[in-house]
């Protein structure tokens, strides 16, 4: 079972930036082929995908975040980064990364989270 530690939330200024890090642990195949994706849960909403990184290094963003946040991957150190700027009040919320094989659909492997607080 991959494991994925998420770690770099906290409390930021809005117009601020934040690094969040996900290291993935257990892979049972070699992480680069594995896509990663970054997702997010702010107070009584449903789960909605930020980003996403293929194993052959393809990026997807949800609208909001286009232009703020930078995903990327380092598969020597099986890590993957949210790099966010410019952040607002409504990207508080709680980060999930979760990681899938290349061929599949679903993403079954998820992290435990981190929050990240935006104060206005």
């Amino acid at each position: 079972q991959v494991q994925l530690v998420e770690s770099g939330g906290g409390l930021v200024q809005a117009g601020g930036s934040r690094r969040l890090s996900c290291v993935a642990s257990r892979v049972t195949a070699t992480f680069s082929t594995y896509d990663i994706g970054w997702f997010r849960q702010a107070p009584g909403k449903d789960r909605e995908f930020v980003a996403s990184i293929s194993y052959g290094g393809i990026t997807v963003y949800t609208d909001s975040v286009k232009g703020r946040f930078t995903i990327s991957r380092d598969n020597a150190k099986n890590t993957v980064y949210l790099q966010m700027s410019s952040l607002k009040p409504e990207d508080t919320a709680v980060y999930y990364c979760a990681a899938k094989n290349f061929f599949a659909r679903e993403w079954p492997h998820w992290g435990q989270g981190t929050q990240v607080t935006v104060s206005s």
